[in-house]
């Protein structure tokens, strides 16, 4: 089957489907100048199914196949953000290695190019982009296409001036802005009470916008997380980041009782304000904002989802075990979750190697 597409510069583009060994597959192609053209190569490659001819050849271009693999896996299971993150992925494949073949391409090769990205990236986005290429290139040798995994054993290089530090509060600064939150808390107006759930569950902002009352058990203190809302497009649920992001947290007593008062809105949604809207990103931020400026707390960048950040550092200084903090955020595996606090991780583990040593000496003592 196949569906045509003109693109805003004028070119058309084609989408085509077919089931092979059982399984639905997709190709997508652009740069048509004419409809027609789609059409004649649709037909063509149409003829080769039938004739028993593979699409998966292994003179397809690397970024050709890695479209392919996109639309066949990984679209229609990802939220609009992750995405463009495969679609930004797809046309730097295709800006640098244009047409090469993905059965030309080695190691030497992945390895230049990861030197290029990372000159003008930071690490968490050079990690990224390689664990998605690594993805695609499996599934390549999962298709017999190549016949080695030319990503392995990769050094990852990136720019150190673009990485940044993890923006969070101290415990002090974290007082006082909990107690300042709930002190102002009108059920009106929910932007504080939206703060104080990021304080106490970590949530994203687009977790916490779509919860609704059936997502609170107020006997067992739990919130069920199993959806998210669509704020950057106007509004409506849509899928959490990824399936991992599925899930339930136990909460405190104290969050539980400030949220209970929002139930005389009468709302299904819980955050929805006194005229029926959840109050949007830049008003929550500007909430926020203001609040750290009544409180004299200044903290350059620091916004809504700073708070998910600090819900972590007082974890750790709490001495939580970082695998729990893992499944409370809802990171897909460990690994996520040491990269992206790495920075709060190793000034814990200074701390705590003082207290080890001290332990020993008592030990040997």
């Amino acid at each position: 089957m196949a569906s045509y597409k003109q693109l805003p510069d004028k070119s058309w583009q084609v989408r085509l489907s077919w089931v092979e060994n059982g399984k639905r597959r997709q190709k997508l192609k652009r740069g048509f100048k004419r409809k027609s053209e789609a059409q004649i190569f649709a037909t063509e490659f149409q003829k080769n199914i039938i004739d028993g001819i593979s699409p998966l050849q292994k003179d397809t271009p690397f970024a050709e196949y890695f479209w392919e693999w996109y639309n066949t896996f990984k679209r229609e299971q990802s939220s609009i953000g992750t995405q463009k993150r495969y679609e930004n992925i797809g046309h730097t494949l295709q800006k640098y290695f244009k047409d090469r073949k993905i059965s030309e391409i080695d190691r030497v090769d992945y390895q230049n190019f990861i030197n290029y990205f990372g000159k003008n990236h930071a690490k968490h986005t050079v990690q990224k982009l390689n664990i998605i290429i690594r993805s695609c290139v499996k599934n390549a040798i999962y298709d017999d296409v190549i016949r080695k995994d030319f990503t392995r054993r990769i050094q990852l290089t990136y720019d150190p001036s673009r990485t940044r530090k993890v923006e969070y509060l101290s415990i002090k600064e974290l007082h006082h802005l909990t107690a300042s939150c709930i002190a102002g808390l009108k059920p009106r107006y929910t932007s504080r009470y939206m703060i104080l759930t990021a304080i106490m569950t970590g949530m994203r902002i687009s977790e916490v916008m779509a919860l609704t009352w059936d997502d609170i058990d107020f006997k067992w203190q739990t919130i069920s997380i199993n959806k998210s809302w669509d704020y950057q497009n106007g509004g409506g649920f849509k899928p959490t980041k990824n399936k991992s992001s599925v899930r339930a947290i136990r909460v405190n007593q104290v969050l539980l009782d400030e949220l209970h008062h929002l139930k005389g809105n009468d709302f299904k949604m819980v955050f929805k304000n006194q005229r029926g809207l959840i109050p949007s990103n830049n008003a929550v931020n500007k909430t926020l904002c203001n609040i750290l400026a009544e409180l004299n707390i200044q903290k350059q960048d620091f916004n809504f989802h700073s708070l998910r950040h600090t819900h972590v550092a007082y974890l750790l200084s709490q001495g939580v075990d970082i695998y729990a903090i893992s499944k409370r955020l809802g990171h897909a595996d460990l690994s996520t979750t040491t990269d992206i606090y790495a920075y709060l991780i190793d000034e814990y583990k200074e701390k705590n190697d003082a207290t080890i040593i001290s332990k020993l000496d008592e030990l040997a003592g």
